[in-house]
């Protein structure tokens, strides 16, 4: 998951591995107001609203590729938080203070730009902590731990969200939603329930970057195989279909492999594998937490893998999210399953070779499966339990996720994603984002993994084995049978099966599948 500048926040690399060391940078926050006397000389809200516009946000070559006017709204202002929160009420309760907000270090820049206009809203000053990716999860750990961190909130991987929350590291937003009339019941259920809630304990993030996998094809090369052109719900209606087309997709063209797939090791061949194994009926947990994932639903998943591995593209077994981006905007990939900001890079020409030659279909079923597109990454932003302005920081946070900034992010093809119903459902987003309309439509089915304590450590293992079975070191029973061991070990370091659980399975269960029971949307 690469960085790209945007004009607005940026998508941090995701773990990326770095070397750098030293101090945190600190990057102190102008300080605007004087509290006694900043109310009545601030700027009136509805100005500094009126220019967080299209015009003012999305790049001047994606508005004329796609005809947007500068007003034009890619959201819904009913639901767009900061087009009806009180404005007025907040200056008065918290200008003048200050939120230090942790982010990732390649963010800092596009952060700065993005602050401003909520420094112009509330007379709330924020000084950014910016650290690299790969120190973010023990930079929270051990900040907090020492009872001085040098932060109030943060955005960071929603699989960490179970690990924070448990350790009582975060702070509840319940209270604060409520308040502030955060509109939660537009956030899709899985965001809602799974970035930001942590079972029945409470609200203790608002989601940010809402990913979901999904299945892009490239049009002309699928029109060579079936010489006609394809669509989004008979051109691959199963996974079974997939395989079949395989080989005649990898010999189409010259230099286009037939099939993408991210299984390297560790966490990207988890998502491979829970995306395919989840279409079988695969659950990672039972009720009583104990791993189940190594059933018949997980083996038929990967060897549903191994089957299209034959006819992917060289270096599969390595492929992580950058990788794979790049062989699938780089046209070497006739049929790619991978997150959906590819469907929508796809299209803007600085970004990829593809163009009009892209389409993003319906999830694929399997013979007596279920259909459950995956939400499986993204990310969420929290409030430190230890902040002094945790209020303060809640605001902030909720500015930076509201539905129109989100929804110009998706414009801006960023791969930050939107998770709000009045985004996705927009006419004129979708007009701009190619995957949008099925995006939408498959997240009230989607299969999502539940944010544990040690959620992000057990998808690593399970990942190396998956992958081991990949390169031929392991059939697939043998390699989840062993990461059922792993897993096993890990939720009982983490607390589980001693008869007080972290959190309970029933509190946690109605967002890992909003598809059971349903009939898929066509």
């Amino acid at each position: 998951m690469t960085s790209k500048k945007s004009g607005l926040v940026t998508r941090r690399s995701l773990l990326k591995s770095t070397a750098a060391t030293g101090a945190a940078l600190s990057v102190g926050g102008v300080n605007l107001f004087n509290v006694n006397r900043a109310f009545a000389a601030m700027e009136n809200p509805a100005d500094v609203l009126a220019k967080i516009n299209v015009g003012n946000y999305v790049k001047a070559d994606y508005r004329k590729q796609y005809n947007l006017g500068d007003n034009d709204e890619l959201w819904d202002s009913k639901k767009d938080w900061i087009r009806t929160a009180d404005w007025e009420g907040i200056r008065k309760e918290h200008a003048g203070k200050t939120v230090r907000f942790l982010i990732s270090s390649d963010d800092r820049e596009s952060a700065l730009d993005s602050i401003k206009p909520f420094l112009a809203l509330s007379g709330i000053n924020v000084d950014l902590v910016a650290i690299p990716d790969g120190d973010m999860y023990n930079k929270i750990v051990a900040e907090a731990l020492s009872g001085n961190p040098s932060f109030d909130c943060m955005q960071f991987f929603s699989p960490w969200l179970g690990d924070f929350a448990a350790q009582g590291l975060l702070a509840k937003l319940d209270d604060y939603a409520a308040k502030w009339k955060l509109p939660l019941d537009d956030f899709y259920d899985t965001y809602r329930l799974n970035y930001a809630n942590f079972g029945d304990k409470g609200m203790f993030g608002i989601p940010f970057d809402c990913d979901i996998q999904q299945v892009h094809i490239r049009k002309s090369v699928f029109k060579k195989v079936l010489g006609k052109d394809p669509d989004t719900v008979n051109t691959i209606p199963t996974y079974e279909e997939m395989i079949r087309l395989a080989p005649e997709l990898n010999k189409a063209e010259p230099g286009v492999a037939g099939i993408g797939m991210m299984a390297g090791r560790g966490f990207w061949a988890t998502y491979l594998w829970e995306h395919v194994a989840a279409q079988h009926g695969m659950m990672l947990f039972n009720e009583n937490w104990e791993p189940v994932f190594n059933g018949d639903a997980g083996v038929k998943g990967l060897e549903t893998i191994l089957a299209l591995s034959k006819h992917a593209i060289e270096g599969i077994a390595a492929a992580d999210w950058p990788t794979n981006r790049g062989a699938f905007l780089g046209g070497q990939i006739a049929c790619n399953i991978s997150w959906q900001d590819s469907g929508t890079q796809a299209t803007r020409p600085d970004q990829s070779k593809l163009g009009d030659d892209v389409l993003t279909i319906y999830e694929p079923r399997v013979a007596g499966g279920v259909y459950c597109p995956p939400n499986i990454a993204g990310s969420t932003s929290c409030v430190a339990a230890t902040s002094p302005e945790p209020e303060a920081a809640f605001l902030l946070l909720s500015f930076l996720t509201t539905a129109s900034i989100m929804a110009m992010n998706e414009a801006n093809a960023n791969g930050v994603a939107p998770g709000y119903r009045s985004v996705l459902n927009n006419e004129k987003l979708r007009s701009v984002s190619q995957p949008a309309k099925i995006w939408a439509e498959s997240l009230d089915y989607a299969w999502c993994s539940p944010r544990l304590p040690s959620a992000f450590e057990m998808e690593q293992e399970i990942g190396f084995l998956v992958n081991k079975c990949i390169v031929g070191e392991l059939k697939p029973k043998e390699a989840l049978d062993q990461a059922a061991e792993k897993v096993k070990a890990i939720m009982g370091k983490s607390g589980f099966y001693k008869g007080a659980d972290p959190v309970s399975y029933a509190s946690m269960a109605p967002g890992l599948n909003l598809g059971a029971g349903k009939k898929a949307p066509f």
